[in-house]
């Protein structure tokens, strides 16, 4: 039987590639005065909610959706967050 499953996805830049709009947003942390920020890097964050007969399942189809939609695997990481949507409604 199918389940409901909410997931949180986090899509980053690799720490190899250069990130100008991380460098901008640290730029203006230290104009409002902020010297102890060392380093801003700047990311994706998404949720997504799906049925799936398993989590193995959802798992699955969130890699794909990953690889080939939300995050570019030549430059970017990504890793998701994964339950129930009954456990996500608590």
């Amino acid at each position: 039987m199918a389940q409901t499953y909410h997931a949180k996805i986090y899509v980053t830049l690799r720490p190899s590639v250069l990130d100008p709009a991380g460098t901008a947003v640290q730029s203006g942390v230290k104009h409002m005065g902020y010297d102890n920020v060392e380093q801003v890097r700047i990311g994706k964050y998404i949720e997504v909610t799906l049925t799936a007969d398993s989590e193995a399942a959802a798992q699955t189809q969130l890699d794909r959706i990953c690889d080939q939609l939300l995050a570019n695997p030549v430059i970017e990481n990504y890793r998701f967050d994964i339950m129930t949507a009954a456990e996500a409604a608590c």
